[in-house]
């Protein structure tokens, strides 16, 4: 019994222990797999950080050598920025030593000049003692004539020159002034009696409104014209009335006024007074307009309020066919591109562009030219000084007292000559042509004649053995003077009178 139990205990016992090692058997496998993942783990871990690292060194390796590259495209523009300017020293020394030499040369050249010089000044002294004692067993008469002969046979040409020269200046001078005179009185008080510069049509809805303008006995056309201005023109053209008149601002109010009577149709004194009184202050309105979007295309500002309202009346005149104001606005643009080109003040140019014909739209009783009376007004309202000399000096009336005076000129003149500024029938043009190489044909001694440059240059080929050199002189000047008496055109026209004379063998 004793040994049963001791067995069953061992038993039991062995299989308690069995049962402890395989716990503790499978425990520590458990912990071995454990520790095997751990390490593992710690191994990915390891392996991401290299990773890393390594990234953030190839980043930063990357960063390196891009600022390396960067500072080595740095030095290499700078190696050849030195090497163009080495380039560019290299050439100006080579231009230098050119010059260098070419003036040497020029200096061995005046040396000889002067060395032969003297040796013709040694000749003429001897010359002139020869002479002298020659006179001194003339009288004195005869001394005197042939001191004479001897001054006119040397200074032939430099009088004939001369006589030419002054002759042609003093009289193209005088010429310009009168037509520079002529124009700026046309431009002001009168024009053209063109219908396109000088009347405005305004069309009727019916051949009965004519009656009802002239009124009974004519007191409705008579208070129309004396309230506006103008001339109203009813003739038998259908369906329209002519409103004729020089000043292009009293023949628009005429329109706005005659065009509201016509839409409202009460037409009689009264209405008329009060439709003249409406259509100048829209005129107002529009000239304001006018005026101030001339400025704002412009971007000027602290502009009088009475210069506003003269540069809103240019829009309503025009100059050959040109808009005065839009050509205000060309030269102030023109200006200004050149004032910048030349370092000078774009903000003066502009003033003074805008502002040089201002004087066209003042009133008549102004006694000066419009350049001078614009410079006046302009003064007056305190601008600038140089703006002030530039509008009253860009018809050469006063002197210039600076850069912006010339700067007006020529782009007053680039504005008027530019193709297609001031607008001409091509049948006109050819007319133009045509008169111009007929004038010269007409003259003895032209073999052809050819109008060039839309008829601004005219070219006479003239027979050598009919017509001398200072004949042709005299060709030239009287061409100028009968294409300036028979022929109205904008600019002006350079005559060349070519005289050429060849002579030809053959030897055989």
């Amino acid at each position: 019994m004793f040994l049963e139990l001791a067995l069953i205990f061992l038993l039991g016992a062995l299989g308690a222990g069995f049962f402890v090692y395989a716990f503790l058997s499978k425990r520590q496998q458990s912990l071995m797999r454990r520790s095997e993942e751990q390490r593992a783990m710690e191994r990915r871990e390891e392996r991401l950080a290299m990773r890393e690292e390594q990234s953030q060194w190839m980043a930063a390796h990357e960063k390196e050598r891009l600022e390396f590259e960067r500072e080595i495209s740095r030095e290499r523009q700078a190696i050849e920025l030195e090497a163009k300017r080495v380039e560019s020293l290299e050439k100006a020394l080579q231009d230098t030593e050119r010059e260098l030499r070419s003036e040497g040369g020029r200096l061995e050249s005046l040396d000889l000049e002067l060395r032969n010089g003297m040796h013709e000044l040694t000749k003429q002294r001897r010359l002139l003692q020869l002479k002298l004692h020659a006179l001194t067993r003339m009288d004195k008469q005869a001394a005197r004539r042939e001191l004479i002969r001897l001054t006119e046979e040397s200074c032939a040409d430099e009088l004939r020159d001369l006589r030419a020269q002054l002759l042609g200046r003093s009289e193209s001078e005088i010429n310009e002034q009168a037509q520079r005179t002529l124009l700026a009185a046309m431009q002001r008080i009168t024009a053209r009696p063109m219908n396109d510069a000088t009347a405005t049509v305004v069309t009727l809805s019916s051949e009965d409104l004519k009656g009802r303008i002239i009124g009974r006995e004519g007191r409705n056309i008579r208070t129309f014209e004396q309230a506006t201005g103008t001339t109203l023109l009813i003739d038998e053209t259908p369906d329209s009335v002519l409103i004729s008149c020089f000043d292009p601002v009293r023949r628009e109010i005429a329109r706005i006024a005659l065009e509201q009577l016509l839409k409202d149709g009460r037409i009689h004194p009264a209405s008329i007074e009060e439709a003249v009184v409406d259509a100048t202050e829209a005129m107002h309105s529009n000239v304001i307009e006018f005026g101030e979007g001339a400025l704002r295309e412009l971007r000027i500002g602290g502009v009088h309020a009475e210069l506003i309202q003269l540069l809103g009346k240019l829009h309503y005149r025009l100059s050959n066919n040109q808009n005065t104001l839009k050509h205000s606005i060309e030269v102030a643009q023109l200006a200004s591109l050149l004032a910048a080109e030349l370092g000078l003040d774009t903000a003066l140019a502009l003033r003074a562009g805008l502002f040089h014909d201002v004087g066209k739209s003042m009133e008549e009783h102004f006694e000066h030219s419009h350049a001078k009376a614009g410079a006046d007004l302009l003064k007056r309202l305190g601008e600038d000084d140089r703006v002030v000399n530039a509008v009253a000096a860009h018809h050469e009336e006063v002197p210039a007292e600076s850069p912006y005076a010339p700067l007006i000129m020529v782009a007053d003149a680039l504005s008027a000559v530019r193709p297609g500024a001031r607008t001409s029938s091509i049948e006109g043009f050819i007319e133009r042509v045509r008169t111009i190489e007929a004038i010269a044909k007409e003259e003895p001694g032209v073999v052809e004649a050819y109008a060039l440059q839309a008829g601004r240059e005219l070219r006479v080929i003239i027979q050598p053995e009919r017509v001398g050199e200072e004949a042709a002189r005299v060709l030239a000047r009287r061409l100028r003077q009968r294409i300036e008496e028979e022929m109205t055109y904008p600019g002006s026209i350079r005559i060349t009178v070519i005289r050429e004379q060849r002579f030809v063998e053959t030897a055989t």
